[in-house]
């Protein structure tokens, strides 16, 4: 496991350098080295790596997710205001009833495929977007307006938005019912996250 996880490292770390130098994201050669390493290619990652890959997918989406939220700042969020949290349900709504109303046609496939389709495509990369808005907080670009604050915090959200979604459709799908409950777990989950994250944070301001 320990090989799997150097190859991984440091064959993406290269060619995401390369990609680099080429002018390219370095995501884009990182995910070349993914798609090159999985079992659908040269099959080169031990087993058990695939066997804990939702636990390290969920732990990189806390990690990035952290990063975004240590790099906000509370006075840019209100200058922000209204459009800030407009970005965390518009873009997502107004993709998935465009793709529920084009797919369709064009793919012919049911209206409820469709929606699950557009609930994926809504979902925003917290892997593309959090590197390159702290790259332009860092580097002072949008300031007067706190767009990279705005899309960050919009990202955010977005993903726990589009998330529930997506498991309502499913369950809808599989199941033929769904609970009310589910998209009650939209403003709930915000919500606890909210309070959740202010009163760790206040703890460890007093703690350190």
């Amino acid at each position: 496991m320990l090989t799997s996880i150097a190859v991984i490292l440091l064959s993406g770390l290269l060619l995401g350098s390369i990609f680099s130098k080429m002018r390219l994201p370095s995501l884009l050669g990182m995910v070349v080295v993914g798609m090159i390493l999985s079992p659908y290619a040269f099959n080169l990652i031990d087993p058990a790596i695939l066997n804990i890959s939702a636990d390290l997918r969920q732990i990189a989406l806390v990690i990035i997710l952290t990063r975004a939220g240590l790099s906000l700042n509370i006075s840019d969020l209100k200058k922000a205001g209204r459009p800030a949290l407009l970005m965390c349900f518009v873009p997502a709504c107004a993709e998935i009833i465009g793709v529920t109303l084009l797919a369709p046609n064009l793919l012919g496939v049911t209206v409820l495929d469709a929606a699950i389709i557009g609930s994926v495509i809504a979902a925003v990369s917290p892997a593309v977007i959090v590197p390159r808005m702290i790259k332009l907080i860092d580097e002072g670009y949008g300031k007067k307006h706190s767009i990279p604050q705005l899309l960050l915090a919009g990202a955010s959200v977005d993903d726990v938005f589009v998330i529930v979604i997506f498991t309502a459709l499913t369950s809808l799908a599989s199941t033929g019912t769904v609970s009310a409950f589910s998209f009650l777990q939209i403003p709930i989950s915000i919500i606890t996250g909210v309070i959740t994250g202010a009163f760790t944070g206040s703890a460890l301001i007093i703690f350190f």
